[in-house]
């Protein structure tokens, strides 16, 4: 089974990062694209909001979910969980990729490690978060070489 699961990501004044989560599984006929967007509220017009798939892994339960960040959260009202830092998960060996536990934090940070990527790599990406300067500074410092 497949599932898709979104993040709404927004930038606080501090540039602390929070985020929303949603999960689903595309209805009959439905890609996980189109998944993503409904369940973020996002449509396909939308000229103001990236919704990018950033990852996937196997869930213990049997299911493949997939991650979409969406950014900014198009609902910034509603109540979000700050994220505590930006550390992924991470495999024991290169050959033992999955991690031994992936928190849902875990997902976030790498959700925001892979924007600040396509900030410096995907002009049609860069052009929408160029829309909203708190998210430029938030990600900078996480796109720099460490």
């Amino acid at each position: 089974m497949v599932s898709v699961e979104t993040l709404m990501l927004r930038v606080g004044s501090d540039d602390r990062w929070s985020y929303r989560h949603a999960r689903t599984q595309p209805e009959a006929g439905e890609s996980p694209d189109e998944a993503a967007r409904r369940i973020s509220g996002v449509t396909a017009a939308d000229p103001a909001t990236v919704v990018h798939s950033t990852s996937w892994r196997y869930d213990p339960a049997g299911e493949i979910v997939l991650t979409y960040a969406v950014c900014p959260d198009p609902e910034p009202w509603l109540p979000a969980v700050e994220l505590p830092g930006l550390e992924i998960a991470r495999g024991q060996a290169p050959a033992t990729p999955s991690p031994e536990r992936v928190a849902l934090a875990h997902v976030v940070a790498h959700a925001v490690r892979h924007l600040a990527f396509l900030l410096a790599e995907d002009a049609v990406v860069a052009r929408v978060l160029r829309l909203r300067p708190e998210i430029v500074r938030a990600l900078e410092p996480v796109a720099a070489p460490a």
